[in-house]
C-alpha cells in the first residue's frame, strides 16, 4: 500500500508550524486556515504536508524529523484552523532537542510553549513532593494538635434526607 508521492508544487509556501515533545509522543500543529485537499504523507523519518488554504494559497512542508517515529502508531488530523499530527517516537523517554534533523530552525517552526513541559525530570520531581507530602503527614500524625473540633453547628445531613 504506497502513498501516492506529493511532488513539491513550484509556488507553494509553509504552514507556520508548532510543536512540543512528550515522553512518547511529539505533537506537530501546522496552523493552516481552513485546509482543503489535504495531503500527508508521514515517513519514519520524514514528514510531507500538502494542501491549500481558505483562500486557495498553496502551502507545502517538508522536512527530516530529528529522530525516527513508528509509522503505523502516528496519526493526522484536520480541523478547522490546524492539521495536527501526533507521532510515536522509536525511542521512548528520549527528548528531542529539535522538531528537524537539521539544526538550522526555519522561521516557520516555532515551539508550542503552551503545551511544553520539562518532562524528563517529572519523575523525580514528583517523588519529591510525594514525600515532602508524606513527611507532612506524619509530622501530623505525631504532633496531635488535640480532639477533633466541635462541629455541632452544621446541620444533621441524615436529617435532610
Amino acid at each position: 500500500m504506497n502513498k501516492p508521492k506529493i511532488a513539491r508544487p513550484e509556488e507553494s509556501q509553509p504552514a507556520h508550524t508548532l510543536w512540543f515533545d512528550r515522553k512518547k509522543y511529539v505533537t506537530i500543529n501546522f496552523m493552516v486556515h481552513r485546509p482543503k485537499n489535504v495531503q500527508v504523507d508521514i515517513q519514519t523519518d520524514k514528514i510531507i504536508l500538502c494542501c491549500k488554504n481558505d483562500d486557495d494559497d498553496v502551502i507545502y512542508n517538508e522536512f527530516q524529523l530529528y529522530d525516527k517515529i513508528l509509522t503505523h502508531d502516528s496519526r493526522e488530523r484536520v480541523y478547522d484552523r490546524t492539521i495536527n499530527m501526533l507521532l510515536r517516537k522509536i525511542t521512548p523517554d528520549v527528548a528531542w532537542p529539535r522538531l528537524q534533523k537539521d539544526p538550522a530552525k526555519p522561521s516557520w517552526i516555532a515551539v508550542d510553549f503552551d503545551n511544553w513541559r520539562d518532562w524528563e525530570h517529572e519523575e523525580y520531581e514528583g517523588k519529591e513532593e510525594y514525600d515532602n507530602y508524606m513527611d507532612m503527614l506524619q509530622e501530623m500524625a505525631s504532633t496531635n494538635k488535640g480532639g477533633a473540633p466541635d462541629m455541632g453547628d452544621l446541620s444533621d445531613v441524615s436529617a435532610l434526607s
